[in-house]
């Protein structure tokens, strides 16, 4: 057996950590700028006189999207797998790069009439395959660059940035409000953030480059593991593979139902003014981000269940009074406590989720155990929330919804239940 390298030291682990979280912050933000900007240029691309009609079309093609993450997630984590995760990450950024600033440039309905929606669904085409390689690549890089004692504090940074992403998308819209007038905006102003996210990804392509590789990686390769692969996966670990799938779930839907999903129903539903709901969307995301390490450090001291376990419980109880007060408020205070109290509850997930999975699979096939059960569900589930949500609206049935996310978490509870603590029996086995 060939010896693997040394340890990193905290210094070393503290700068990868933050080198690879700074990449996912941009990836994830050109994959949320397209939602947070969808009631700005969905007139451009699909001509209707109803705005609902608008948005469910917007919320296709975003669902469409996600129907490349698990290819993006087969592919890209059998390639960090077999080449290392810094490889991984720099391709997945380099994709993102692309589709973002394809949407930038792509003329609109009335000057190249079909072609403009098929391009914008080719362009997420192509970041759906980059973000459903990027979540694999990042969650394992975290969670193997982080510390035994430490690991569910350093890899709760992976919903971190993606939060991050998020936030900065609404901030940029909020500037671009403020900054622009309302035909502005509407016109051609909400080109401009796919423009910066195309600069920000090459930029990081440059950064991810000088990343360290993992010890985990570098001890796998040394003694000759099994080679990375989908029959590998299913063969060889499907009770970890159909777990990943089941606790993410839950998680999933309810995460895309209060973060992405939730501006369009403030204003949809609510009837909020799209600033107000931008605001609101920004600060209650701000705070739900800083709750992300607290909990991943407490999750170091207690265990990864009770926190999953807690989510489970009181999101199954939970959800349906919240949505149903929120449809009911003009009121911005309590819209954004509702909000609020919805991710809080959400934390219990999105805090460890990264962690959990990584610990569930031994390193020579982690990128893509994380990755590919994750992306199906992902497809599944909170690819197609703000879709069915818009459906169930338009149906006239919008309660429904709030019904179906309850019945999702509940799913995902049982698992939660009936899995063992993942922090005591980690496959992860550097220190």
């Amino acid at each position: 057996m060939t010896a693997g390298p040394p340890a990193p030291t905290q210094r070393q682990r503290l700068k990868a950590i933050i080198g690879g979280s700074t990449g996912n912050l941009v990836e994830w933000y050109d994959w949320y700028a397209y939602s947070a900007f969808t009631l700005y240029f969905a007139p451009h691309f699909f001509p209707s006189e109803d705005r609902t009609a608008q948005l469910l079309s917007a919320a296709g093609i975003f669902a469409v999207g996600f129907l490349m993450r698990p290819i993006g997630a087969w592919l890209m984590g059998v390639y960090a797998d077999r080449h290392g995760r810094k490889s991984g990450l720099t391709l997945s950024v380099a994709l993102m790069c692309a589709g973002s600033l394809l949407i930038g440039v792509t003329p609109d309905y009335e000057t190249i009439g079909v072609a403009a929606p098929m391009l914008l669904v080719l362009a997420r085409l192509m970041q759906g395959l980059s973000i459903g390689g990027e979540y694999g690549a990042s969650a394992t890089y975290l969670s193997e660059m982080a510390g035994r004692n430490r690991r569910g504090f350093f890899s709760s940074f992976q919903y971190v940035t993606l939060i991050a992403g998020q936030l900065v998308a609404i901030c940029v819209l909020l500037i671009l409000q403020a900054l622009l007038t309302v035909e502005q905006l509407d016109s051609w102003g909400w080109r401009i953030p796919f423009f910066i996210g195309g600069a920000l990804a090459i930029i990081v392509f440059w950064l991810r480059q000088g990343l360290a590789e993992t010890q985990s990686f570098a001890n796998a390769k040394a003694e000759g593991a099994p080679k990375s692969g989908f029959f590998e996966l299913i063969t060889r670990h499907p009770r970890e593979t159909l777990t990943v799938m089941m606790l993410t779930a839950g998680g999933t839907i309810a995460f895309y139902a209060y973060s992405i999903y939730m501006q369009k129903f403030l204003v949809n539903t609510s009837g909020l003014s799209r600033e107000t709901a931008s605001q609101i969307n920004a600060i209650t995301l701000f705070l739900f981000m800083l709750l992300q390490p607290v909990a991943g450090a407490l999750s170091d001291r207690i265990g990864r269940r009770p926190l999953m376990i807690s989510f489970g419980v009181l999101g199954v109880i939970c959800t349906y009074p919240i949505f149903s007060t929120l449809a009911r408020t003009t009121d911005p205070t309590v819209a954004g406590l509702l909000v609020m109290a919805g991710l809080l509850i959400v934390t219990g997930y999105t805090s460890i989720n990264a962690v959990v999975k990584a610990e569930l699979f031994p390193a020579h096939i982690r990128a893509l155990g994380v990755a590919l059960p994750y992306a199906l569900a992902n497809t599944l589930f909170g690819g197609t929330a703000e879709f069915v949500a818009l459906w169930f609206k338009q149906a006239g049935m919008e309660q429904a919804f709030y019904i179906y996310v309850s019945i999702m978490i509940a799913i995902s509870l049982a698992v939660y239940v009936r899995m063992r603590e993942t922090a005591q029996h980690s496959r992860i086995l550097e220190g």
